[in-house]
């Protein structure tokens, strides 16, 4: 069953290489869509694809690599749509 998530990572997230390990995992479980640090210090992810692969994306974010400290993660269901054939870091 094809899913999708919008998840918000908070804690020390950014200059760790938390959205380059993200799509290093992205890749590997084939889950499309992308991921942005926010101006903020969060760091922002949609995840679409099986269910079981994007619930391996959300177990990740909830550590990151190493060197990240994830205080909080939020994560909201949205509608599957299909859009993204492969997994962006975005930039703002």
């Amino acid at each position: 069953m094809k899913t999708r998530v919008h998840v918000f990572v908070s804690g020390r997230v950014q200059g760790v290489f938390f959205r380059s390990a993200t799509k290093h995992y992205a890749d590997r479980y084939e889950v499309r869509g992308w991921i942005r640090n926010l101006p903020d210090g969060r760091v922002e992810a949609v995840f679409e694809g099986e269910k079981e692969d994007v619930e391996k994306m959300i177990e990740f974010c909830k550590h990151g690599p190493t060197s990240a400290r994830v205080t909080t993660l939020g994560v909201t269901s949205e509608n599957y749509t299909g859009e993204f054939d492969s997994f962006k870091m975005k930039y703002i």
